[in-house]
């Protein structure tokens, strides 16, 4: 089965010396396989894009303008999200027609949504993702940037049947303000997080610190804001090739201008990478109710 990644800023930041020297080739598709799952325990306005007024610090622009930049080939890479995608949706049984999803990018999860739904309010901090999400009536698109303290203010009144986040929230600058303010809202929460386990042997093989939570902070978080059940998804991503697992990388997202490894480092990195494939680790939560969080408060 041939399958499509929307990650965009887990390698890039050691690939920007070294992509420009790859000759132009025509790309091979990946492959992707899963390993199980381990159980834890619309109002409309006129289909606009809704601006955020405050300022965003450098490195969010930076991120911003190049995850819109490179928003048209998302949709031929992302393969991983459309599998998070699938995974929140079979949980979801109670067709909540006001729905709120954080990190919306250019539509994967509402596109996949089979039932009927009267309000969807999808936010993202790229406008070229925006762009590209479907307007319909009852669709409502917000360009806000999550880790901004004002990120979820008005919304409050649409009150919301679910909230629901797949491959955008490891990217909150403070996870546990983040979540506390989605609590807040008062709507059974699905949300999908990626860990530290996510291209693991590659930062080891390339001697550099993970630039995500590991699963035990995330579940902690989760577990003291949210009263639902929890699993860890692992998937790996196959290539032909590890130069094509390269090239793939770079069209997968953005770098935000940060250089991490020079063109030998990552040229040995490229020699010495011990795998044919990509691991990914991804923290699901998904509540059914809001009552055992509301245990958890009394």
């Amino acid at each position: 089965m041939r399958l499509t990644l929307n990650m965009y800023n887990f390698i890039n930041p050691f690939l920007q010396n070294v992509y420009s020297s790859f000759p132009k080739q025509k790309h091979s598709s990946p492959f992707l396989s899963g390993e199980g799952l381990i159980t834890f325990h619309t109002s409309n306005i006129n289909n606009r894009i809704i601006p955020q007024t405050n300022l965003r610090h450098d490195h969010i622009m930076k991120i911003q303008r190049e995850f819109s930049q490179n928003a048209r080939a998302y949709d031929e890479v992302n393969v991983i999200q459309k599998k998070v995608v699938q995974e929140l949706l079979k949980k979801i049984d109670d067709t909540p027609r006001r729905l709120l999803d954080i990190g919306c990018g250019n539509g994967t999860l509402f596109k996949a949504i089979d039932w009927q739904i009267e309000t969807f309010v999808g936010m993202d901090f790229a406008e070229g993702m925006l762009t590209l999400h479907p307007k319909k009536n009852g669709v409502i698109l917000l360009q806000r940037d999550f880790n901004t303290p004002d990120a979820f203010k008005g919304l409050e009144g649409h009150r919301f049947e679910r909230i629901v986040s797949a491959s955008a929230l490891q990217w909150a600058t403070d996870l546990n303000a983040t979540l506390e303010a989605i609590a807040a809202m008062n709507a059974p929460v699905s949300l999908a997080i990626f860990t530290s386990g996510t291209f693991k042997t590659l930062y080891q093989t390339a001697g550099l610190s993970p630039i995500l939570r590991d699963r035990e902070t995330v579940i902690s978080l989760l577990n003291s804001h949210f009263g639902g059940k929890i699993q860890l998804l692992h998937y790996t991503l196959g290539f032909d090739s590890v130069r094509e697992m390269f090239r793939y990388m770079k069209r997968s997202g953005v770098g935000a201008g940060r250089n991490v490894l020079g063109y030998s480092e990552m040229k040995h990195l490229m020699e010495t990478y011990p795998l044919d494939h990509l691991e990914y680790e991804i923290v699901l939560l998904h509540e059914t109710t809001m009552e055992k969080r509301s245990q958890k408060i009394l």
